[in-house]
């Protein structure tokens, strides 16, 4: 397949009610095991991206060492790639589009873009959000590529008192129908584990809703169930490898 059949087949994996599952991935070695797994697609997930090289979260990762990380995975895997992209390491709209438009050069397809101010505090207004997704948006069309925009909002992340989820429902739908008249693919709504609430965004997104598994989240038959189009694990893969690895090291240490 070429860079746009991918885009395509990315695209249409995602169903309402029959989501695309993403174990999201940090490396070409990851990518290769996840393939060989049954993956139909691939996702990197930032946080795993950032801390397989020694660094945290946050864009703190330097942007040609993360294209360069896509790069040794499209080179060696064919399956359609989106990138974990953070807030595409600016804030303007013509800088995410160009900076997008460097791991299309590499063989992305798809990204996902978060509308919480990286290194800075809370969340993009709606509508210059909605700008920066529009400038990728006319960037992915310039190339006759149908770029997947995860459009992902922080709003439940930021929040950590689950209680409150359901008073940021409304907002969330408002972020979500401006994303998808922006020129959105999906989205994200990371955080969000509450059954009836997330099947109350799907209802109300015309885009696939993606949402991120952690402890108390549904599991993929009743996320199904719910309607969402996409699952991804985000960090817990590589946080599952790192502490077999740290058992299976100390475990070998300890008999010296």
């Amino acid at each position: 397949m070429n860079q746009t059949e991918k885009a395509e087949l990315f695209g249409s994996l995602h169903r309402k009610g029959n989501p695309i599952v993403l174990y999201n991935i940090w490396d070409a070695g990851t990518a290769k095991a996840v393939a060989d797994a049954g993956a139909k697609a691939l996702a990197t997930g930032s946080w795993s991206v950032a801390a397989a090289h020694g660094f945290a979260d946050g864009e703190k990762l330097s942007m040609p060492v993360l294209v360069e990380t896509v790069k040794s995975i499209t080179d060696v895997i064919e399956l359609p790639l989106s990138v974990d992209f953070e807030g595409a390491y600016s804030a303007e709209p013509q800088g995410a589009a160009a900076n997008v438009a460097r791991l299309v050069d590499v063989g992305a397809i798809g990204i996902n873009i978060e509308d919480r101010i990286v290194s800075g505090e809370g969340l993009y207004p709606v509508e210059r959000q909605a700008a920066r997704i529009r400038a990728i948006r006319g960037m992915a069309d310039g190339r006759g590529i149908p770029f997947f925009i995860n459009a992902r909002t922080d709003l439940f992340l930021a929040e950590s008192d689950l209680a409150k989820h359901a008073g940021l429902v409304d907002e969330a739908i408002e972020r979500g129908r401006a994303y998808a008249a922006a020129g959105g693919s999906g989205f994200f709504v990371p955080g969000l584990i509450d059954p009836a609430l997330i099947e109350k965004i799907c209802a109300a997104s015309s885009l696939p809703v993606n949402v991120m598994m952690r402890a108390g989240a549904p599991d993929v038959k009743t996320l199904a169930k719910l309607g969402v189009g996409r699952i991804s694990y985000g960090p817990g893969p590589y946080r599952s490898m790192m502490e077999k690895l740290k058992q299976d090291a100390a475990a070998i240490y300890s008999l010296l």
